[in-house]
């Protein structure tokens, strides 16, 4: 676990060094005040983090100090409901589909079965996209053309997966932040035609952010928010970003579960998301 999250912070990693580029027992407060600002913690929250701190810092006070954005009750939504009805949501470009295929995948290593929706009916590439995993990851999927109904594709998804014994359903939908009231109004209709299809669905509404680009991802999760109620966070591309900060300004300024975070291009490259290893990842970078 620990190597994967190494991995994934590896840039940040990097970032922390352009600061201390020695592993020391103690630094000092603007040392940590530099490392969290190079690392793009919101700037409230590192004075915030600060506070109270003496000049020289050890591991266990600035382990102290970050655990504490974590501190929040996060409703995790698991249920015992087959099938499990996941909607996954967020803007194009934020590695949704690729997200999707890595959620399916895990679910296939835990032995459970899994259908697909291709519900971003808005896009032919994400259609052409998500039918390219299913195929290559042996599931099925219940996908359209452009230009369709995505509620369409909600209710047969649900329908088939309920036929067919399946356990989980993960279901895309369309990401045009840009013409937010078409949007939302699509997408609070897929959820109540979710709703017919099985009791409770969708059970999860999964928010996917774009680790790369940092604190400014807040702005779009609290859109999505307020259109139809995030459950709970992906984060993408952190392998690929210094931006390893943000998750703190994410949990502090959402105060919603962060459930996994995707360390690469691949199905496996997903690993859920734990408070104190992200952190311990961090300060290996810094504390000998």
């Amino acid at each position: 676990m620990f190597g994967f999250l190494k991995k994934a912070f590896g840039k940040t990693g990097e970032a922390i060094k352009e600061v201390v580029p020695e592993k020391k027992r103690e630094i000092s407060k603007e040392e940590f005040e530099d490392i969290l600002l190079e690392a793009d913690v919101n700037y409230d929250l590192v004075e915030r983090l600060l506070e109270g701190l003496p000049q020289k810092i050890g591991r266990i006070q600035a382990f102290n100090s970050l655990i504490s954005v974590f501190q929040y009750k996060a409703d995790f939504k698991e249920s015992g409901a087959r099938p499990f009805v996941e909607m996954i949501i967020g803007v194009n470009g934020a590695g949704k589909t690729t997200t999707i295929a890595k959620l399916a995948y895990h679910y296939q290593q835990e032995g459970k079965s899994v259908i697909l929706g291709a519900g971003d009916t808005f896009r032919a590439a994400a259609i052409e996209q998500l039918s390219r995993w299913a195929a290559k990851l042996d599931i099925p999927i219940v996908a359209t053309k452009q230009g369709h109904d995505p509620s369409a594709v909600v209710f047969d998804t649900i329908a088939s997966a309920k036929a067919r014994g399946i356990d989980h359903v993960i279901i895309d939908t369309a990401g045009r932040l840009h013409t937010q009231t078409n949007l939302s109004e699509e997408l609070k209709k897929m959820i109540r035609i979710a709703e017919r299809a099985a009791d409770g669905a969708p059970h999860r509404k999964l928010l996917i952010l774009d680790g790369t680009q940092g604190s400014s991802s807040i702005n779009q999760a609290k859109a999505f928010d307020a259109m139809i109620g995030i459950d709970g966070i992906i984060i993408t591309k952190l392998d690929g970003t210094a931006k390893g900060g943000s998750i703190l300004s994410v949990a502090d300024e959402l105060k919603m579960p962060i459930f996994y975070i995707g360390t690469g291009e691949q199905p496996e490259d997903l690993i859920r998301f734990k408070a104190n290893e992200y952190i311990n990842t961090i300060l290996d970078e810094i504390f000998i």
